[in-house]
C-alpha cells in the first residue's frame, strides 16, 4: 500500500509538472514581443456589402447590397485602387479562366446577377467579357433603382492587368474551382514572374487546383482545406509543445475567430510560431462560412487587445483608419 501511495503521488507530481509546462509554454508569459501592425487584407477591393442573413450558395448578392456608402465595384481595378489607398495590405480578388486563354477577375460562376450578361462565365472570351457592366445587377431597394448600372461597362479586367498596374503590391488569389487544370493553367501563368514578384502573391482555392499548383510552383504561398488541415489538426494534436508540423511551412491560414481560441500559445505565441515558418495568419470572422469579416469597431473589440496578426475585412475604408489611430 504504502508502495502503491509513492507511485501515485509521484504520477501526480510528473502531471502537475506536465500541465504546468504546457501552460507556460502557450501562455502569453515569456512571449517575445510583437512590433507589427496587423495586416489588413481586403476582400474584393472596395466592395458593396450585403445582408449576411439566409444566404446560400446561388444568393445573388448584388439584389441585397446596402445602401451604397462609396461608388466603387468589387474585383475591379479602380475598387482595388481605393483599397490600397484607403490602407490595405493585401487585396484578395476572384478569377475565371475564359476560353481564349486569359484569366478574368469576377467572383460569380456566371453572369447573370452582377453584369446585363448571360450565361457561364468562364465559357466566354475576354472580349465578350469586356462588353460587359460588372456593376448593371446591383440594387439596395428590391430592384427599384440600380445606383451602378452603366458604370461598370469594360470594368472587368484581367489577371495580367491586375498584377500590371499593381506591380509592387500584394494579392490574395481565389481559384472559384476544384480542377486540376486551372491550378496548372495558373501555375504557367504565373511561373512567368520574377521571384521578387510571386513572394507578394498568395494563392487559394479547392484543394485539387491548389495541390497541382503548388507542385508546379512550390515557392508560391497557398492555402486550401487541404492545407488547413494538414496544419492545423496536427498543430492541435501536439502545438502544446511548440512544435510546428513541416505542412505549415510557407502558406496561408484564414482561422475562423471562433475556432482561433483553441489554437496553442494564441494570439502572440501562435503567431510567432507561424511567422518562424513563413505561414500568415488571418483572422476571418465567426465560423469562417460565408466570408465574414471585421467590418465595424464593434467587431474589432473581439479581437486580443494586442492583435497583430491578419486581418480579413470588407469594409477597408472603416477599418484601417481605426486600426491606424
Amino acid at each position: 500500500m504504502k508502495k502503491l501511495r509513492q507511485t501515485t503521488k509521484r504520477l501526480l507530481i510528473l502531471f502537475i509538472l506536465f500541465g504546468a509546462f504546457i501552460y507556460f509554454n502557450n501562455s502569453f508569459l515569456f512571449t517575445k514581443d510583437r512590433e507589427t501592425s496587423p495586416v489588413l487584407l481586403a476582400h474584393r477591393g472596395m466592395a458593396q456589402t450585403f445582408s449576411m442573413e439566409e444566404i446560400e450558395n446561388d444568393t445573388c448578392t448584388a439584389e441585397r447590397i446596402f445602401e451604397p456608402e462609396h461608388p466603387y465595384i468589387e474585383n475591379t481595378i479602380p475598387s482595388m485602387e481605393a483599397a490600397f489607398k484607403a490602407g490595405a495590405d493585401i487585396v484578395e480578388f476572384d478569377i475565371q479562366p475564359t476560353v481564349d486563354g486569359h484569366f478574368a477577375v469576377f467572383h460569380d460562376w456566371t453572369l447573370e446577377c452582377r453584369t446585363d450578361g448571360e450565361g457561364v462565365t468562364r465559357e466566354q472570351t475576354m472580349a465578350e467579357l469586356k462588353t460587359l457592366d460588372v456593376g448593371y445587377g446591383y440594387t439596395a431597394d428590391n430592384g427599384r433603382t440600380f445606383p451602378f448600372r452603366g458604370q461598370g461597362v469594360g470594368l472587368m479586367p484581367t489577371l495580367d492587368e491586375v498584377l500590371n498596374y499593381f506591380p509592387e503590391e500584394s494579392f490574395l488569389i481565389h481559384i472559384k474551382s476544384n480542377h486540376p487544370a486551372e491550378g496548372a493553367q495558373l501555375a504557367d501563368h504565373l511561373s512567368q514572374l520574377p521571384e521578387e514578384r510571386l513572394k507578394k502573391l498568395t494563392v487559394y482555392g479547392g484543394d485539387e487546383p491548389i495541390r497541382t499548383l503548388k507542385e508546379q510552383l512550390p515557392e508560391i504561398r497557398v492555402m486550401s482545406k487541404a492545407t488547413l488541415k494538414s496544419c492545423l489538426l496536427p498543430y492541435l494534436a501536439i502545438g502544446w509543445s511548440g512544435y510546428v508540423p513541416a505542412s505549415c511551412q510557407n502558406t496561408q491560414i484564414h482561422l475562423p475567430e471562433n475556432y482561433a481560441p483553441f489554437m496553442w500559445g494564441w494570439s502572440n505565441k501562435f503567431l510567432n510560431r507561424m511567422d518562424a515558418v513563413d505561414t500568415r495568419v488571418i483572422i476571418v470572422a465567426g465560423d469562417g462560412g460565408w466570408s465574414e469579416g471585421f467590418d465595424t469597431e464593434q467587431d474589432l473589440e473581439r479581437l486580443p487587445d494586442d492583435f497583430s496578426g491578419g486581418i480579413w475585412t470588407n469594409r477597408i475604408d472603416t477599418i484601417a483608419p481605426i486600426i491606424n489611430e
